[in-house]
């Protein structure tokens, strides 16, 4: 019986071109691979092939990306090995949906999002095989139209199959975004990592949005203040009581992680004053739910909840 082959991407689809998306975008067109921007507005696509994506701050890089597209469909016409959503959570199912019409057995699709079981939306639809999940960390947002700020980048990445099978794809897929400037790791602890990083989110994100501050104007308030810290307590318990492992020493990490990101606003906070929908519900509403699941009690995040659907029912 001759070896089955080891997985090799060589090609990428990047589905959305916000930040994130123009990120990793670039950051493999700089590695030599064949990548795909895709989004369903023009603008925001159009500047990715010419002049290219330029991205400043914690890293600087100007790189034109080869390929672009306004429909998921499309890509049916590249077949990429790999698909890296992302998108906010929310477009989660319908993007996967349209995935469907042309996946074939050896695409992977991953979870480049924020927000807490994302990776199973996608699974629901494609199959634990096909999926993957990453935890990025880098702060960043739009300029304009491809051109990202990039305040802050705490590499690695981390990346992790659903299924075992799709292990070795999963090493692959971090090997090819570490060679092209992206340092990534392969690891065995996605969902807690996913939960360190969406506490954080959860906690600040509603508040700033809800307020109009950075997160360095929310943290330095000692009253707004007590807003992020309820709302980050109340998710560690949570946390605890579902048995996701943060860390004994999570609480002071996440405070001076936060802290750290000086005045950076918060995508939640862009996206109401856009007058767009946020990812409230696969943060808070993530909370919630595992917390009425565990019998833990969410008065904070149920109530900033309200607070952020308040402010959307007004688009």
């Amino acid at each position: 019986m001759s070896k089955k082959s080891e997985f090799d991407p060589r090609s990428f689809a990047v589905i959305g071109a916000g930040p994130v998306g123009c990120i990793v975008a670039a950051f493999l067109a700089k590695g030599g691979y064949d990548v795909t921007l895709c989004d369903v507005v023009p603008d925001l696509i159009k500047p990715a092939t010419d002049p290219g994506i330029i991205i400043e701050g914690a890293e600087n890089l100007q790189q034109a990306v080869p390929k672009t597209c306004l429909s998921v469909d499309d890509l049916a016409d590249h077949v990429p090995d790999v698909i890296f959503l992302t998108v906010k959570a929310n477009a989660t199912p319908l993007i996967a949906s349209a995935i469907e019409s042309f996946y074939k057995d050896g695409m992977y699709v991953i979870s480049w999002q924020n927000g807490i079981d994302t990776e199973l939306e996608l699974a629901n639809i494609l199959g634990k095989k096909a999926v993957l999940r990453g935890v990025v960390n880098y702060g960043c947002g739009l300029a304009k139209p491809g051109h990202v700020l990039m305040p802050f980048h705490h590499a690695p990445h981390f990346i992790q199959e659903l299924d075992p099978e799709s292990g070795q794809a999963a090493q692959a897929i971090a090997q090819a975004l570490t060679k092209s400037g992206l340092a990534t790791e392969r690891t065995d602890n996605i969902i807690s990592m996913v939960w360190r990083k969406s506490v954080m989110n959860a906690s600040s994100n509603p508040v700033c949005a809800v307020t109009g501050m950075t997160l360095a104007q929310a943290l330095n308030d000692p009253i707004v203040f007590e807003a992020v810290d309820d709302l980050a307590k109340e998710c560690i318990k949570v946390a605890r009581g579902n048995e996701i492992s943060l860390g004994w020493d999570y609480y002071p990490y996440c405070m001076n992680y936060m802290k750290s990101a000086g005045h950076h606003k918060p995508s939640m906070l862009m996206d109401i004053e856009a007058g767009r929908r946020t990812e409230i519900d696969y943060l808070n509403g993530k909370v919630i739910e595992y917390g009425r699941q565990a019998g833990v009690p969410t008065p904070c995040h149920t109530a900033i909840r309200s607070y952020v659907k308040g402010l959307e029912s007004k688009f």
